[in-house]
């Protein structure tokens, strides 16, 4: 009998073995990331992961893809998005930090992990690294910075980001709020406005006294 779109639960979904995929990946690392298991987590049959995928590499591969387009895209995004003033394009940069939609930390740990075991991730990682940091410069010279300094006040930016992910720090949001004026002034050299800091405050609901 023909198959039909309305057929294909019984062998799940390309979203739903990858996102499985990635609660292994997160849970417990890359290794645990194999067909068997993860047919039994979501109580599919081996046979139907290969309707959506070739092989193990390929469901790899369109993981790095997903952490790829969310955690470097939207990085990227947030630090070329308009704005009027250099700390307001920094808090742009910030709603990456306390927004996991744009920016995953734990999928960024994940990674990063697994880039300790093999050099192909390593290397992705290492190119991630670079198009950010080129994307944080290019944000400081829109505001007047010459490259040798919007360099490093890049580095400086985005460096202290990836050791609070490397150290897996735990900080509630109230704290981090309370904390960001004075990361702004220390990264662009400019005191946000409250204008600017309310607006940031409203979009992620939460406003420190």
């Amino acid at each position: 009998m023909e198959q039909t779109m309305s057929d294909s639960g019984w062998r799940g979904s390309h979203e739903g073995w990858l996102e499985a995929a990635y609660d292994a990946l997160l849970e417990s690392g890359v290794d645990s990331v194999k067909i068997l298991p993860l047919a039994k987590k979501l109580n599919l049959s081996r046979t139907s992961f290969y309707w959506f995928f070739k092989d193990r590499e390929e469901l790899l591969n369109a993981l790095i893809a997903r952490w790829r387009d969310k955690n470097t895209g939207n990085l990227v995004k947030q630090a070329d998005a308009y704005a009027e003033s250099l700390a307001e394009a920094m808090l742009n940069v910030f709603d990456c930090w306390v927004n996991r939609d744009l920016f995953d930390s734990l999928f960024e740990f994940a990674v990063r992990s697994w880039a300790l075991q093999s050099p192909e991730i390593l290397e992705e990682v290492q190119r991630a690294d670079q198009i950010r940091l080129e994307a944080l410069s290019r944000m400081f010279m829109r505001f007047g910075y010459e490259e040798p300094a919007a360099d490093v006040r890049a580095r400086t930016t985005y460096l202290v980001q990836i050791g609070y992910i490397s150290m897996q720090s735990k900080e509630d949001i109230l704290t981090r709020m309370t904390r960001i004026p004075e990361y702004i002034a220390i990264y662009t050299g400019q005191v946000p406005q409250q204008r600017e800091l309310d607006r940031f405050f409203s979009r992620h609901g939460c406003k420190p006294d």
